[in-house]
């Protein structure tokens, strides 16, 4: 097995996915002629878009909210920059349609009473544009112009696989419905597109988060179906085994039972802590072991502790149960995805390694000690990925690319970062697996 680590510096889903491929027999010529792999886009957190249908078990938070007063209807409920410079009153409703419930009962996360929701274009990268201005360079808008530059085209051989990234992965044995059904959604994708370019695998380019959820699929597919269909992983801005960043946002959050001014901030804020993702970005042990990420004066939290971090924090037993059972062993469990992977990362930026809250009071601001890395991905989560995934003797090809003074959303966003972007996915269609 070769292994190259070069650095340089540098289901209702299925029947729609069935709809958006049927394409014409010209259309499908056209791309399989083009000798380019198809590619798949897995973008970012906060970067799918969604809709939301209200039903009378609604229980609206204001007299503003709810079916009577916006409506049966679908409606953009993420990203709804839009409708919200239109009428603000309506930012409380979609705060509180957007946060999730833990069913005891299912053992599962699941939206609000009352709200239904899907969605936006599976299939295609139009979920990832945004009215939004600091969702425009967020997101994979850019990558996608890029792409189109070297002739690839939307439906043909350039296609988007957008997912509600307010749901995680879980643990084997745990329910986790809504990226069970994105699985089956992206597997049918996966086939669909590489059907209609005359049965080449694919290139699944991911990023940020986007990365968590595809190692995950990947993961969980079966390696004879990797090795047929999936051609490449190129896993861009993420490390492995999450950050001390996460263990800030969570500790800002604490004893603030009001969400954020913005939408945005709600999103950011992992929906006031209701997001079935908020624990799934924490500092994996596997990867800092005892290293101090949060210190006080009394005690440090490290990875190896983050359940005596959590108490602390606001989160209940029953909440630091489920970080133990549905996103730890997830952590614990990190192994290389197997197929060629290229892992594309910032660095030169300062970014978090470590916060201090000298008087351990978690409602205040922290001092941050920097390290290196992208502004949110930490350089030593690389070094990790390097050594789980390149040292792996089963991994068949991994290279690592690092880009200087790039930031997290500037590898998809600045020019001279998107032309080594674009540069590596060329150069991967034309490689030879063995």
């Amino acid at each position: 097995m070769e292994a190259q680590q070069g650095v340089i510096m540098m289901p209702p889903f299925l029947l729609l996915a069935t709809l958006l491929f049927a394409g014409t027999p010209a259309a499908a010529h056209g791309a399989a002629a083009s000798g380019l792999h198809p590619v798949i886009l897995l973008p970012g957190f906060s970067c799918s878009q969604f809709d939301a249908r209200l039903t009378d078990d609604y229980d609206p938070p204001t007299p503003g909210c709810g079916a009577r007063k916006q409506g049966r209807g679908w409606f953009r409920l993420w990203e709804s920059y839009t409708a919200l410079q239109a009428d603000p009153a309506l930012l409380p409703c979609y705060q509180d349609q957007l946060r999730l419930v833990y069913d005891r009962a299912a053992g599962d996360y699941r939206n609000a009473p009352g709200v239904k929701t899907r969605v936006v274009s599976l299939g295609t990268t139009r979920s990832f544009r945004f009215d939004d201005p600091e969702q425009k360079n967020a997101c994979m808008e850019k990558l996608v112009e890029a792409l189109e530059g070297v002739g690839y085209t939307e439906g043909a051989n350039l296609f988007g696989a957008p997912y509600d990234f307010r749901y995680a992965p879980a643990a084997p044995g745990k329910v986790a419905r809504s990226f069970a059904n994105f699985r089956l959604s992206l597997t049918r994708l996966v086939e669909r597109a590489s059907e209609r370019n005359g049965d080449r695998p694919v290139i699944l380019v991911t990023h940020s988060f986007g990365g968590f959820y595809a190692m995950e699929f990947l993961n969980r597919s079966p390696l004879t179906w990797r090795l047929r269909y999936v051609k490449h992983f190129v896993m861009l801005s993420n490390g492995v085994g999450g950050s001390a960043l996460i263990m800030q946002v969570l500790a800002s959050t604490t004893g603030n039972p009001l969400p954020p001014p913005t939408l945005r901030g709600s999103v950011l804020a992992f929906g006031n802590r209701s997001f079935a993702t908020v624990f799934s970005l924490l500092p994996s042990p596997k990867v800092y072991g005892d290293t101090p990420l949060v210190i006080t004066r009394s005690k440090n939290y490290s990875a190896e502790n983050i359940p005596e971090f959590l108490a602390p924090v606001g989160f209940s037993d029953e909440e630091v149960t489920r970080y133990r059972t549905r996103a730890l062993p997830l952590a614990l469990n990190f192994r290389a995805p197997v197929v060629p992977m290229t892992a594309i990362n910032g660095v030169g930026v300062p970014t978090v390694d470590k916060v201090v809250y000298e008087d351990g009071n978690f409602t205040g601001m922290p001092q941050v000690v920097n390290g290196d890395g992208d502004g949110i991905v930490n350089l030593e989560t690389v070094r990790a990925l390097e050594r789980l995934v390149g040292d792996d003797p089963d991994q068949r090809y991994f290279k690592s690319v690092l880009i200087s003074n790039t930031t997290h959303n500037g590898m998809i966003s600045d020019d001279s970062a998107l032309k080594t972007v674009v540069k590596e996915i060329l150069e991967v269609n034309h490689v030879t697996s063995s």
